[in-house]
């Protein structure tokens, strides 16, 4: 008998009925709880959290330095205004989450340590059957629902991406990733080498130098980065004019948003310009002798995330000689560091490979409906929210551009509104359907490389839903149309198959 079969037929006192479960208690969690209570009141709800408390990606990393990069006026939550710094430390937005659940007593509704095993789409009970494993106990736990929400993340906390390169087992120091840091890691005096160019080197290199011997970062590609003091001056006139916080809030983050859009689309019809203008702040901290090669990637602004530097602190280390930056690949690890491909050593005690993620689809869940494994690949996006053919379920995936949380706003209203007529016209299953005239539509990846070409997502579009050429088979990345389109969206369209509440359907519990 197979664990899905097991969960579909436990006993009723064995298995806790909600109407909505979510998982995960992370950013995207936590605001959906939140809108849940708000617009949906009488929804019996529960969230199932992997780790001893809340907090996702902030409670995961723990290097040095650990923040944000995007502001916190736009990563934070809509109905609750930052007050803070726009980049903010991992504590500060640790803080402000715990905040959150503290004002809607959230707690009451969290289940911490309790990974998600299975979950079980029952078409005759018109329920989600779901196994969790405590992972203090170790024991199984059942849970039924009537709708999903998936909201555990994009990538797998386990364990980040690091590469295979020739002559690892060699290095006669510790080889480390930032998502997996060591809580006794000593490096004051010590070089270190980073490989990697993004955010998260661009943090932990300058918050590591001053107790560091020297640090080299080691890029096989630049990145885009822009910079700036780690203030917000419309936030700060606002407030020596007392205005109410949620206007501050509501006031700059529209700003901010106004910004970021004709940044964007500026770098998409003017690139070379946008380019000279983020070269230009750079110049001003490294002068105008440094090789710039080492900040020009091959590709367009915005084709990646620009990774932002606050108050230019990794600038200032590379000026300080503390920091030195070597853009080229690697041919082998040695004893004593890492042989470029061009020849040099790089000599280190530590080497720490900042090279990314590896994502997560549906947190790594086995899933089935009636038994049968589902295949998320196979399947097409509706709106970048629910998948076709999979019922009562929805998966919280934010944007890429603009900051992740603003889309948590939004796919919340979504999710609200659909759940609420379900109930008012008496509905127990709502499933996306490919109509006819979709059988034969343009089968599109989930984001494509000339839109956005970050390695984490092209490591693993093989295993993302499909977007297809027809409406609504499409996930719109761009928060500046979605903020009008998904309010206005008709929950009636044909590609939503609505089924009647089975009145049959006992509470499992």
């Amino acid at each position: 008998m197979s664990d899905a079969t097991t969960a579909r037929q436990a006993p009723a006192a064995a298995c806790e009925h909600f109407d909505v479960l979510i998982v995960g208690a992370g950013i995207s969690g936590v605001g959906a709880a939140h809108h849940l209570l708000e617009k949906c009141p009488d929804k019996r709800f529960v969230m199932l959290e992997t780790k001893t408390s809340y907090g996702g990606t902030w409670r995961q990393h723990t290097y040095p330095g650990i923040r944000s990069d995007s502001d916190l006026y736009t990563f934070g939550y809509r109905f609750k205004p930052w007050t803070g710094q726009p980049i903010a430390s991992a504590g500060a937005i640790l803080d402000y989450m715990g905040e959150a659940i503290e004002q809607d007593n959230l707690e009451q509704h969290i289940r911490y340590q309790h990974e998600v095993v299975t979950a079980s789409w029952s078409t005759e009970q018109q329920l989600w059957f779901i196994e969790a494993r405590n992972k203090e106990s170790g024991e199984s736990i059942h849970f039924s629902c009537h709708f999903l929400w998936m909201c555990q993340g994009y990538y797998q906390h386990a364990e980040g991406y690091t590469p295979q390169w020739d002559g690892m087992s060699d290095f006669k120091g510790p080889i480390v990733h930032p998502q997996t840091w060591p809580e006794d890691l000593d490096y004051k005096g010590k070089r270190v080498v980073v490989i990697g160019s993004g955010a998260t080197a661009a943090t932990l290199i300058p918050n590591m130098a001053a107790d560091c011997s020297h640090i080299t970062m080691l890029q096989r590609s630049p990145t885009y980065f822009w910079t700036g003091e780690n203030r917000n001056e419309l936030a700060d006139q606002l407030r020596e004019l007392e205005v109410p916080e949620e206007w501050v809030h509501e006031i700059v983050r529209r700003s901010i948003l106004k910004l970021s859009r004709d940044v964007q689309y500026f770098s998409m019809s003017n690139p070379e310009l946008v380019k000279e203008e983020l070269f230009k702040v750079i110049r001003e901290y490294l002068g105008e002798d440094f090789d710039m090669s080492h900040f020009t990637p091959s590709y367009r602004p915005w084709q990646q995330r620009l990774a932002y530097v606050p108050d230019g602190d990794l600038f200032e280390a590379i000026k300080s000689g503390k920091v030195s930056v070597v853009t080229d690949h690697i041919d082998r690890f040695t004893e004593d560091g890492i042989l470029t491909k061009s020849g040099e050593l790089l000599e280190a005690d530590i080497i720490i490979t900042a090279t990314g993620f590896n994502l997560s689809v549906m947190g790594e869940i086995a899933f089935d409906l009636d038994g049968e494994p589902v295949d998320f690949a196979k399947t097409f996006t509706y709106r970048g929210i629910m998948n076709s053919g999979i019922p009562n379920m929805s998966w919280m995936f934010g944007y890429l551009r603009t900051s992740w949380t603003m889309r948590v706003d939004l796919v919340s209203d979504f999710v609200c509104r659909l759940l609420n007529k379900m109930d008012a016209q008496g509905y127990g299953v709502c499933t996306p359907t490919l109509r006819e005239e979709d059988r034969d539509m343009a089968v599109l990846p989930w984001i494509e490389d000339e839109e956005f070409n970050a390695g984490y997502l092209k490591r693993s579009m093989h295993l993302l839903p499909k977007q297809g050429g027809n409406e609504p088979w499409a996930f719109c990345r761009d928060y500046y149309v979605e903020k009008d389109l998904l309010p206005a969206l008709d929950l009636d369209e044909d590609a939503l198959v609505y089924t009647k509440s089975n009145q049959r359907v006992a509470a499992a519990g």
